[in-house]
């Protein structure tokens, strides 16, 4: 395996170094009033290389000027990247109408986009056709974020104010997701996150009642909006959750893996959006062939035990 970019790896503010990508399309409404008519509306991510906070923006449609719109708000918002990275267009080439008019947007308005970036002074990084493995940063955000937020508005119809306010919660997800140790100290129990770097402290949402077990033509448009946030919360929680956990059946026991004083991350389907709960391992609890697959674990409110599948460590590196 080749070492990572220096992009990755350098210390930079954030949103420095961008990588950029496209997903959709999204099926919204044109107004929230009778006889609406149905569009189309795209989703574009900014991910930061080295910090990985993400910046989501709804664009209206697939032109240079909606995107240099879309990456004029990013611009006053984050502050102006030095570096950016993208797809060249060819990776979207595929049978399916609406990748290849995807493509054909990038292809088409390539060297508008680089020349607009370049009186800017920005650089702009084209990666290799038909290579998205370099991209692998802004392709697995773009994944996570496309393939969840269709199935949880797939039931329900929203505008684009709408569909902006749900691009903005979900932002506010990724961007707390615990990232690694804050410190070694066995009593410290918070997580480096990317909103740390982003605003100096854990990005944190109003606890709100769970509305996704309420029928859809019983809620109002504000509670919509909450049950489409909490279904992605929870569609990306149990999705984000074992990529922490290493599979290492067979090769090592846990006791290799875990031991006392680790940061681990607590299985909680009930917990609301971007709350996460930490503790510190403070027992090992091995078997009679000496394999550790229960643990105990000092959390904010007390002393927890826990099977080890149901509990994941922060990586240190």
């Amino acid at each position: 395996m080749g070492n990572l970019p220096r992009e990755r790896i350098t210390v930079a503010f954030p949103f420095a170094n961008v990588g950029v990508d496209y997903g959709g399309p999204f099926l919204l409404k044109d107004r929230s009033t009778r006889g609406a008519k149905i569009v189309k509306a795209y989703l574009c991510l900014f991910i930061c290389m080295s910090t990985k906070a993400v910046h989501l923006e709804a664009v209206s449609e697939l032109t240079t000027k909606a995107f240099l719109a879309t990456f004029d708000r990013f611009i006053n918002r984050r502050g102006k990247p030095d570096n950016i990275f993208s797809d060249n267009g060819k990776n979207f080439i595929r049978a399916n109408t609406e990748l290849r008019k995807l493509y054909e947007f990038l292809v088409n308005n390539e060297k508008e986009i680089s020349n607009y970036a370049t009186r800017e002074r920005i650089k702009w990084n084209f990666i290799p056709p038909r290579s998205p493995n370099f991209g692998g940063i802004w392709e697995a955000s773009i994944k996570r974020a496309k393939f969840h937020l269709k199935h949880c508005i797939g039931p329900f119809s929203v505008t684009f104010e709408e569909f902006s306010t749900i691009l903005a919660r979900i932002e506010g997800i990724l961007n707390s997701r615990p990232l690694t140790p804050l410190s070694c100290d066995p009593n410290d129990l918070q997580a480096l996150s990317p909103g740390h770097f982003l605003i100096g402290r854990p990005i944190t949402a109003i606890p709100y009642p769970d509305v996704t077990q309420c029928q859809v033509n019983r809620l109002d448009k504000f509670r919509r909006l909450q049950a489409i946030s909490q279904e992605f919360w929870r569609r990306w929680q149990r999705e984000y959750l074992p990529e922490l956990q290493v599979r290492t059946k067979w090769k090592r026991h846990g006791s290799s893996i875990i031991n006392v004083g680790k940061l681990v991350l607590i299985k909680d389907i009930n917990s609301p959006p971007m709350s996460w709960k930490l503790g510190r391992v403070t027992k090992l609890h091995p078997g009679s062939d000496g394999v550790v697959r229960v643990v105990d674990i000092k959390t904010a409110n007390g002393q927890l035990r826990r099977a080890l599948s149901q509990v994941c460590v922060l990586p240190l590196d």
